[in-house]
């Protein structure tokens, strides 16, 4: 018996999306937002459908994707920020937190939160992941939101 595969295709016209930026780590978060950007429109979105959110760091994102995704204004939200890890136990606790918040705002509303929260140990590491050898992650986390928005329409 055949079975059936649904999936969702790269087709970003007519959607509506935002993007929450934490300002902290603005070097390395700016880069990401930038191939977020670059994503959305190459793949569809219209330049006046995206808007983007600036919030002080990557603790405060959840927060601010929630109130996106619940405000039905958005298809959906991507969460850009980036956490390097230090000498002390913050980091572990911001990025933990970042993480499953930005989970929860996504199963509370409904709309795909897309996590661009870089995790990273060294500045260099998110350096090379926020347009360096590694790719845009900001690029990958618009793909993906593209795919999710019109996967969850075929649902």
């Amino acid at each position: 018996m055949p079975h059936t595969t649904l999936s969702g295709d790269l087709k970003g016209e007519g959607h509506r999306v935002a993007i929450a930026a934490a300002r902290f780590n603005s070097g390395i978060v700016d880069a990401l937002v930038g191939g977020a950007l670059d994503g959305l429109v190459r793949h569809g979105v219209a330049d006046d459908a995206i808007t983007v959110v600036r919030c002080p760091g990557a603790w405060e994102l959840p927060l601010v994707c929630r109130r996106l995704a619940l405000s039905g204004k958005y298809d959906a939200v991507i969460a850009c920020g980036a956490v390097i890890r230090g000498d002390t136990p913050h980091f572990d606790y911001v990025a933990g937190e970042c993480a499953k918040g930005v989970a929860t705002a996504a199963m509370e509303s409904n709309v795909p939160v897309v996590f661009c929260v870089l995790t990273t140990d060294t500045p260099e590491q998110a350096q090379a992941r926020a347009g360096g050898k590694a790719g845009n992650k900001g690029f990958d986390a618009a793909i993906v939101a593209i795919e999710m928005v019109n996967l969850l329409e075929n649902l």
